[in-house]
């Protein structure tokens, strides 16, 4: 393992690409900005493995964070009416900072779990002491895999998730919330049902009905099972 800028450990990442590369990284420099959303500031992570973007919405003071992750595509806005966007902000009353990450290689499973370690690991520099994941399809597992790796993470929603990278789901050990339209034209809610049989407990699964894989029929459902699962967890 190496250190990344603040001296704390980023683990390494399974090399599901076959490759003996080690995916280890080092943050070398943060820039931020203003972004177009008020209050939440672009954050630039300057690694040895490329630049991570993401978007931060930070509380001062508190200790709990959410890190959001997308699709194989990257983005960043979360399915069900962009429930990242909307979600971030009402966690702020519960003194919970957000945080959604760009991918630098999207599709790259490894390195996007990479990327999602390095993000705990600046924001437990920064004071944080809690974290929960959320992601959607390939970045539901994204996020299961990287909730195994990091002891700073206390629980993962894994949003129509696919298979691929969960198969040591049974090691999270940490609550986990499956969520998964029973239209799902992309990846059957089948997979979620795979993951929770397989997944240690606590966890559970939310089926919604007559939601696709984008979860978009209703997102008011997907944004009430949200909240009440992070504040449960690290509120």
């Amino acid at each position: 393992m190496e250190l990344d800028g603040f001296g704390n450990k980023i683990p390494e990442s399974p090399n599901t690409s076959g490759s003996e590369e080690d995916l280890t990284l080092s943050i070398k420099g943060v820039r931020t900005r203003l972004s177009d959303i008020s209050d939440e500031y672009i954050l630039e992570l300057n690694t040895t493995r490329g630049v991570i973007k993401s978007y931060l919405r930070a509380c001062e003071g508190k200790t709990a964070f959410v890190i959001f992750v997308g699709g194989a595509s990257g983005t960043v806005s979360g399915p069900a009416d962009k429930v990242y966007e909307k979600i971030g902000t009402a966690l702020v009353k519960y003194g919970i900072s957000s945080l959604r990450i760009e991918y630098r290689k999207p599709g790259d499973f490894a390195e996007s779990v990479v990327d999602v370690l390095a993000g705990c690991s600046f924001m437990q520099g920064i004071g944080a002491r809690e974290a929960l994941l959320v992601g959607h399809s390939f970045g539901g597992a994204v996020a299961i895999k990287a909730g195994e790796l990091s002891d700073l993470v206390k629980g993962v929603t894994a949003m129509s998730s696919q298979l691929f990278g969960t198969q040591d789901v049974h090691q999270l050990n940490k609550p986990l919330l499956l969520i998964h339209g029973d239209q799902d034209e992309i990846l059957n809610h089948e997979a979620s049902e795979d993951i929770f049989q397989r997944a240690s407990n606590p966890k559970s699964l939310e089926i919604i009905k007559g939601s696709g894989h984008g979860l978009q029929e209703d997102p008011e459902a997907v944004y009430s099972l949200l909240e009440k699962f992070i504040v449960s967890v690290v509120g």
